[in-house]
């Protein structure tokens, strides 16, 4: 399952792995939609195999499971990395690294 989470992951230049009911969830995924990127959102909860790749996540060292985010297919982490990146200006250029921004 692993396997499938890299696919996954390296599909779009931002993969965001996900839960429909999740608030922090929402929070990332709009952070993400308010900086124009068109991320892949996979919501684990709606998925058939939803739960395997949450556990797969967890292997990897995912904790929380979500809201996880892949840039430019690299795990870079959870809201508190993404909210750290953003906090100090690091997440708008790594975006444009990964191809996910073009301003």
């Amino acid at each position: 399952m692993e396997r499938a989470v890299a696919r996954l992951a390296s599909e779009r230049p931002v993969v965001i792995f996900s839960k429909s009911s999740c608030c922090m969830c929402h929070t990332i995924k709009t952070l993400f939609s308010d900086f124009g990127v068109n991320p892949a959102v996979h919501e684990l909860d709606e998925m058939p195999r939803g739960r395997e790749i949450e556990q797969a996540l967890g292997r990897l060292g995912c904790n929380p499971t979500v809201p996880t985010v892949f840039i430019g297919g690299e795990r870079v982490g959870g809201t508190n990395e993404i909210m750290t990146l953003h906090l100090n200006r690091s997440l708008i250029p790594m975006l444009k690294r990964a191809g996910a921004l073009w301003v």
